[in-house]
């Protein structure tokens, strides 16, 4: 049986800032569930570790790493078979808030390279049996930037295992000045540009993909995208030498978490061959939210508030649609201006615009379940989990071309009416998007038309089932085994 140490900063339903944590769970999960032995290593934050003691771990060692006394927790994942292990090191991981990576203000924690580093140390100590553990793995599946240190440290060790690195998004590198190079006491002879070096700063990204045995990211699409200059942030011509190395493995979904038939969020249950009580879950949603209850079309949003997700698209396009009589949903957090903007745009249209700052995951999946199309305007999306969990509940998503949305959704444009689950504006402009979703609308009024795009996406496999095992393929080769489980 291969053991698969799988490396990340945050994991649903303990630490959560984005699709990294649904897939942190969702992915060593399938493996468990195929029969792998795939074990979790996450920082250990407070809300981790308190859900952990709750859960009756156990710490297994205490030892010091540099100048940090650190000890290592053993338990489970919540709601899974999967082995949780959590680096508690009180001095670098015991912060306030929500986030892992910034303060309360939304600034970024000054020593975060320290606290990443001293992570990945630990990760590459525990991959080479250096911990007095009785499991030691035979592939490390590193995760963004906050882990991929780990394929360094472990380059040059005798019997390392081998090491998977996936890129989340590139746009998120894990910079830091020389002198924080310095101070990490890293080797000289990986300030080069070919190695750690990028443009004058430390990249910590650079060592996932410098030195990893494999690289994955999460969608075909992102794979192909990032080597080009538009979505390589500096970084595709390395990512091009490493074509050989390369593979992109469209994300799944956990089908448990996200499932109309039985979602705990959800007081109307569905599915695909009896959508009846979806409208009922659209009114509730309009009630809870303060809008009117009506049939006008509900758009739903869910996501950063950010320039990554088109929120200036999305901006330019609100207010015509609700003049249209259209309503919307819109659930995140970001950048202040973003929210300032949407705050107004809700506070002038409180009937027809509802706007939640923060992120609810219940109110996520009555959004999800209540629309009736989903908005995903992103500039870039390595893979997007949202518009997947939108076709699985019947609300049609509409959606820029990028990325994991191109992978997902099929505009009835360019493949037909059998085939199409939703709507796709190829041209990076507000017009287009508004141009999409005037189609959407149009769509929305014929009522087989709309039905026939629902039952399309609602009867896709978004599970784990293929890409886990796209995943156990790579972990084969790498390991020289087949046919393991």
């Amino acid at each position: 049986m291969i053991r698969i140490l799988f490396v990340t900063s945050e994991v649903f339903p303990l630490i959560k800032t984005g699709g990294l944590a649904d897939v942190s769970a969702s992915l060593p999960d399938a493996l468990c569930r195929l029969g792998y032995d795939c074990q979790l290593l996450l920082p250990g934050y407070p809300a981790a570790l308190n859900a952990a003691r709750e859960n009756g771990s156990r710490r297994k060692t205490r030892f010091r790493c540099g100048q940090y006394d650190v000890s290592l927790w053993q338990t489970r994942l919540p709601g899974t078979t999967v082995t949780l292990w959590l680096v508690d090191c009180p001095a670098l991981f015991d912060r306030a808030g929500n986030s892992p990576y910034q303060n309360e203000s939304g600034e970024d924690w000054w020593d975060n390279a320290h606290r990443y580093h001293l992570f990945a140390r630990i990760g590459s100590m525990m991959a080479l049996g250096q911990l007095g553990l009785p499991w030691v793995p035979d592939i490390v599946h590193c995760n963004d930037w906050q882990s991929a240190l780990i394929p360094v440290f472990l380059s040059d060790a005798q019997n390392a295992p081998k090491t998977v690195f996936t890129i989340h998004n590139l746009a998120y590198q894990g910079l830091f000045s020389h002198e924080t190079f310095r101070a990490l006491g890293l080797p000289d002879f990986l300030w080069r540009y070919e190695l750690l070096e990028f443009h004058g700063q430390l990249s910590f990204l650079k060592g996932g993909l410098v030195f990893s045995d494999a690289i994955t990211t999460v969608s075909p699409g992102y794979a192909a995208e990032i080597q080009t200059p538009w979505f390589g942030y500096g970084l595709d011509d390395l990512l091009r030498h490493r074509a050989s190395r390369l593979r992109g493995i469209l994300n799944g979904i956990d089908t448990r978490q996200w499932n109309p038939n039985d979602d705990p969020h959800l007081m109307h249950h569905y599915g695909a061959d009896n959508i009846t009580d979806k409208a009922m879950g659209k009114s509730r949603l309009q009630q809870e939210l303060g809008l009117d209850i009506s049939s006008a079309p509900l758009l739903g949003f869910v996501g950063r508030l950010v320039e990554q997700k088109g929120l200036d698209w999305l901006l330019g396009v609100i207010t015509p649609l609700l003049e249209r009589g259209c309503q919307f949903a819109i659930l995140g957090s970001g950048e202040h201006h973003y929210q300032e903007a949407l705050t107004s745009v809700a506070r002038n249209w409180p009937s027809q615009c509802s706007l939640s700052l923060g992120y609810h995951e219940g109110l996520a999946h009555r959004i999800t379940a209540g629309a009736d199309g989903f908005l995903m305007p992103s500039r870039f999306e390595p893979c997007g989990l949202n518009q997947m969990y939108s076709l699985r509940y019947g609300t049609v998503p509409v959606v820029h071309g990028v990325g994991g949305l191109n992978d997902t959704v099929f505009d009835p444009a360019e493949v037909g009416l059998p085939r199409a689950n939703g709507f796709v504006f190829r041209e990076p402009t507000p017009d287009a998007f508004y141009k999409a979703i005037e189609r959407a609308l149009t769509a929305f009024g014929c009522r087989k038309t709309w039905r026939k795009l629902q039952d399309n996406g609602m009867k896709g496999d978004y599970s784990w089932a293929n890409s886990a095992g796209q995943y156990v393929s790579l972990y084969q080769m790498l390991s020289g085994t087949s046919n393991q489980g």
